[in-house]
């Protein structure tokens, strides 16, 4: 499966950082266009999305690996959902390495499978999860007060 991979080192330790992004209720603090999260628990919940239309868009995840506190990973459930005609699959991995000084390197990885005539439009989908991963370590910084 394709992957696009984006990463940074912020200054925040590493238990900090995972607090904020192995908790789907801290969601709505970094991760892009994300108004809110519902129905969350450990293993599952829904991102409700404003698109840049104003459009509200609700999409369902389940956590499917967690190594805490260097690694997690979480699933989109496209099946039956608004993106169904469009992905096949799609994985977000993020990986938190401590490194000197409290800081911590953070990689989020986008594991996308597209379906049908979409396949054919992998690098424009290739540049939009880049974007999406900068902004979402953008966020990242900003709630951890990172300059």
């Amino acid at each position: 499966m394709p992957s696009v991979a984006r990463s940074r080192t912020l200054g925040a330790d590493q238990r900090t950082l995972w607090e904020l992004v192995s908790d789907p209720y801290h969601l709505p603090r970094w991760w892009p266009q994300l108004q809110r999260v519902e129905d969350a628990s450990e293993e599952a919940w829904t991102k409700v999305l404003q698109s840049a239309r104003g459009r509200v868009v609700r999409a369902d995840y389940s956590r499917v690996e967690a190594d805490p506190p260097r690694m997690i990973a979480w699933r989109h459930e496209v099946d039956e959902s608004p993106f169904e005609a469009i992905l096949a699959d799609s994985v977000v991995v993020i990986t938190l390495e401590p490194e000197d000084g409290g800081r911590t390197r953070v990689e989020m990885r986008a594991q996308q499978k597209l379906r049908g005539s979409y396949r054919f439009g992998g690098f424009m989908m290739r540049r939009a999860t880049r974007r999406q991963l900068d902004e979402a370590l953008d966020g990242l910084e900003r709630a951890v007060g990172t300059p």
